[in-house]
């Protein structure tokens, strides 16, 4: 278990960062990327020269004797879910942050844009498992609560399942929200039984919820240095295997494999018509979301 008073200071460190950026920066993209349920009724005024006939209160009218229109706006709350990955491919970063460091990050600026509009926000972590529940809610407390369980949760295995959250989403949120699922989407050595079985259950969760994929990978996820034999380690299996990095086969085989499964993930999302983006833990996220919100 991690040190209280340091959690409390990382706390504090992300909610002034991001905080900030969703103020300067995210609150206007993420109002015009992620709009409402409809309308709903605000008030009746006299009808104007223009005004859709349509929309006439005759009951209104009758008692004024002067015609008299209702008048709506946009029905703005929503509810975000993020849905985070904490399974121990997570816990790998060879520059300054972990990829799981990142992900917290990014979901603590998607929750503060979130309160900037008055809207709830869940948390659910997961990874071969559902891991962590945490409820939507509004505001600044229960913002800080869910950035503290991003630091400080100890999951309780390290592999991941991807269909796992997707599966829950569909089964146990009843009413359509925004979903942000935030992994390194490593799917590695899956069959393609159990690659169609993912499609099916994206495409599932899509219909119901607005899905939006954000895949955090690290440079060394996509290419191998040349620093000779190694011995790496599986995260997620604990599997142990020495590497010789000084050969370009080697080198190109682990490329090409990584490019392969980060296309086919793609392909996924783009037949379940989920809008997703790649963002490197040496990289600014926030072009990279600005980016995504504009696309919608």
């Amino acid at each position: 278990m991690k040190d209280t008073s340091d959690i409390l200071k990382q706390v504090r460190r992300i909610e002034i960062k991001t905080r900030g950026l969703s103020n300067d920066i995210f609150a206007g993209h993420y109002h015009s990327a992620f709009r409402g349920r409809g309308v709903a009724f605000s008030e009746v005024r006299e009808y104007r020269v223009g005004d859709d006939v349509r929309d006439i209160d005759w009951n209104v009218t009758a008692r004024t004797h002067k015609p008299h229109i209702k008048v709506y706006e946009e029905e703005r709350e929503l509810t975000m879910m993020l849905v985070v990955d904490v399974s121990g491919s997570g816990e790998f970063g060879s520059a300054d942050k972990e990829k799981r460091e990142v992900m917290t990050e990014i979901a603590a600026v998607l929750a503060f844009s979130a309160a900037q509009n008055n809207d709830k926000v869940g948390c659910l972590l997961f990874s071969d498992r559902i891991e962590k529940f945490i409820p939507p809610k509004k505001g600044r407390s229960h913002i800080l609560q869910i950035i503290r369980t991003l630091l400080d949760y100890e999951p309780e295995s390290k592999a991941t399942s991807l269909e796992v959250p997707l599966k829950y989403l569909t089964g146990a949120l009843k009413k359509r929200c925004t979903t942000f699922l935030l992994s390194d989407f490593c799917n590695e050595g899956a069959t393609a039984e159990e690659w169609a079985s993912l499609e099916k259950s994206l495409k599932i969760a899509s219909g119901k919820h607005d899905i939006v994929a954000v895949r955090v990978f690290d440079k060394r996820d996509a290419e191998l240095p040349d620093v000779g034999l190694v011995e790496m380690v599986d995260a997620e299996s604990g599997r142990k295997v020495w590497v010789d990095t000084s050969s370009a086969e080697v080198r190109n085989h682990y490329a090409s494999a990584w490019s392969e499964d980060r296309q086919r993930v793609n392909s996924l999302m783009d037949k379940a018509r989920v809008d997703h983006t790649d963002i490197s833990t040496e990289e600014d996220y926030v072009k990279q979301l600005i980016k995504l919100f504009a696309r919608r």
